[in-house]
């Protein structure tokens, strides 16, 4: 392989004592003569914000929408230096409240000034901060709670209540609630008879001071636990150090001239990294209202410059603006399409994004680029993949860049980035950062040969960036952490030109009663793909030799199709119509027949034999689906265990 984006430092390994082959390893280009390192005596992300703060103290940091009768008006702003004293006289109260170095501090909210504020005073005091989130639901708040041991925790206002009402069983680690922002008489006697104290926004930083003395920090103090939902079982914590989340920074190009939109969940990783990179580059952070009916507006309020996004996101802004240019009338349509079609065709040859159709950029352009503000010059996409035409669309309409990046939790966010204006990379996630190095190890039950000379196989990792271990949890880090190599459990595939690409996970495979292994994600995929539904999960074990699948239909779809045969059901009783099941049915085992890019057509064991329509999307509140929306497969047994049976039971009598 000519890989030009990538070196190779060491050899492959053949199968031995068990383990299976691994291909050679490969770095970035950019890192082949060394894994990038920290610039000398950085220890803490404090830094950042000290230095920044200092060399910026009047530049805005952190802003938020005023709400003028209840709607939005322009962003107000927090300065540098304004935040900088904020934190360290949080930092000092926490102390005051005796939360010392190294004990852990919630947070939990979604993104706000206030929340970083929280997470900085952590950062001043080397207290390691917890993020705590909304979407696991009270009981994972709990747990986290009391498998960190959080003494103190940052809580949004609109949180009070299910922090409050989880207190019984946690007060014996929790002593401190600070709100972000006003906390009811009430509030504070329901806490107190549990022990704990409350605080205002206002009334916390008064018991702290500017001038006290902070801890000595290191690269090796842990500076946060981000517990991950997990398709299984309880949460997980990550533990990240302060060396491996400042060295994720040196993939992006930021000044002070540039702002950043806010609203990717600070819980998660990949938000938090970028926006302590930020930080550390004094660019400004604005936030959304937390309300995803006014995202697109609070954007074009802001008008950021870096804008990461997630695929559904994405999605959106395509489809808007398809709408938009199609209402248009049929002229315009033309000429879009042809100016879209022009400009495709020379980043196809390697032009540059600025010089691929700088006159049609002008053009045309200039209006689509205005979905997100009008300014941004970089995108970012990661939490699943970006579909290729949705890629295409936006790199020819934005103006901007787009790097689709891979990264977990345990890699400390991204771990694999494209090159912005290198065009082969559409499709892929790119190449390793420059502080990683990656192999990939054979998965020979599922048929992935690391050494086959199209090279696939289990992502392996190694590097900087790479978690410390799962919190009080040995078992699970050394089932992960094999001689110094993270196994991310999912399967990718080396492209010629170095780039890694993204094509399967490891855990959901399952073999059926005859021994034929069932690589259940692909399979959902290649269902997707059937304009009926909206998401299936598709199930099987080993004791039965077909599969079966819980669908959540399409609603117009379905309607469209009662109306032309005569069906006078509501939508809920369309689920329960036997024609209606037949129909889709026979139009996913359609979809599955039909070859497809991700697999030649299904094998006959990968059919569906049976479906249950379920009117209800699949969600959180159910506990059916992580935040970033993967099935949780354990949790939508038991939820549709009856359902299940049934399908066996009535797909057997028709055998029979």
């Amino acid at each position: 392989m000519s890989m030009e984006f990538i070196v190779k430092v060491e050899d492959s390994r053949p199968a031995s004592d068990g383990k299976p082959s691994a291909g050679p390893v490969y770095r970035c280009i950019y890192a082949k003569d060394g894994l990038m390192d920290l610039p000398a005596g950085l220890e803490s992300p404090w830094q950042f914000l000290s230095d920044s703060a200092l060399k910026n103290p009047d530049g805005k940091m952190l802003g938020r929408r005023q709400v003028i009768d209840s709607k939005g008006g322009p962003y107000a702003w927090l300065t540098y230096k304004e935040v900088y004293d904020s934190a360290m006289r949080i930092g000092s109260a926490m102390r005051r409240r005796g939360v010392n170095p190294g004990d852990r501090c919630g947070i939990y909210g979604s993104n706000c000034p206030e929340w970083i504020t929280a997470m900085e005073a952590c950062n001043s005091q080397a207290v390691t901060y917890v993020p705590l989130y909304d979407t696991l639901g009270p009981n994972a708040v709990e747990f986290i709670i009391n498998h960190a041991e959080v003494s103190i925790a940052f809580v949004q206002e609109n949180k009070l209540s299910s922090i409050l009402s989880c207190l019984p069983m946690c007060s014996s680690n929790l002593k401190t609630i600070v709100s972000f922002g006003n906390i009811s008489d009430m509030q504070k006697k329901e806490a107190d008879e549990q022990g704990v104290s409350c605080f205002s926004w206002e009334e916390f930083p008064r018991l702290g001071s500017l001038d006290c003395d902070l801890p000595p920090k290191q690269k090796i103090d842990v500076c946060t636990i981000m517990y991950t939902s997990g398709t299984t079982g309880e949460p997980k914590g990550v533990i990240l150090t302060n060396g491996a989340l400042m060295a994720e920074f040196s993939v992006l190009k930021v000044t002070e001239e540039d702002s950043y939109f806010s609203f990717l969940p600070l819980a998660h990783v990949y938000d938090q990294v970028i926006e302590t990179y930020c930080i550390y580059k004094g660019a400004s952070i604005g936030f959304w209202r937390g309300d995803v009916r006014y995202l697109m507006e609070d954007v074009q309020e802001l008008k950021p410059s870096i804008f990461c996004g997630v695929p559904r996101v994405y999605d959106r802004i395509y489809t808007g603006t398809l709408a938009k240019v199609s209402a248009g009338g049929g002229l315009k349509k033309k000429l879009f399409d042809f100016a879209f079609n022009y400009k495709l065709g020379y980043l196809e040859k390697g032009f540059p994004q600025e010089k691929a159709a700088p006159l049609l950029d002008k053009l045309v352009f200039e209006k689509t680029k205005q979905a997100l503000g009008g300014r941004v010059r970089i995108m970012l996409s990661g939490a699943a993949p970006l579909p290729k035409h949705v890629e295409e669309f936006l790199r020819v309409t934005s103006c901007s860049t787009l790097s689709q990046g891979y990264g977990l939790t345990e890699s400390c966010g991204g771990c694999f980035t494209s090159i912005g204006n290198v065009y082969p990379m559409v499709g892929t996630v790119g190449v390793p950062m420059t502080t990683i190095e990656s192999r990939l190890e054979s998965v020979p039950e599922m048929g992935y040969d690391a050494l086959s000379s199209v090279p696939r196989g289990e992502i392996c990792l190694r590097g900087s960036t790479l978690f410390s271990g799962y919190h009080k949890r040995e078992d699970l880090t050394n089932e992960v952490l094999v001689d110094g190599w993270f196994h991310t459990g999912d399967i990718g595939e080396w492209q010629p030109n170095g780039a890694m690409k993204i094509i399967d996970r490891k855990k959901n495979i399952f073999k059926l009663s005859q021994g034929e292994y069932v690589a259940v994600e692909n399979l959902e995929n290649v269902y997707l793909r059937c304009p009926l539904i909206t998401s299936i999960w598709v199930y099987g074990n080993s004791f039965e030799s077909f599969l079966v699948a819980v669908v959540v239909p399409d609603r117009q779809t379905l309607e469209d199709w009662a109306a032309s045969h005569n069906e006078t059901d509501d939508f809920k009783s369309l689920c329960k119509n036997p024609k209606a099941k037949k129909y889709i049915l026979d139009e996913l085992n359609r979809v599955g027949k039909t070859n497809n890019s991700i697999l030649a057509q299904l094998r006959g064991f990968e059919m569906l034999k049976g479906v249950h329509l379920e009117p209800n999307p699949f969600d959180m509140d159910r506990d059916l689906i992580t935040p970033t929306f993967k099935l949780k497969r354990p949790q939508l047994l038991k939820c549709y265990k009856d359902c299940i049976d049934q399908l066996y039971s009535d797909a057997k009598g028709l055998k029979a």
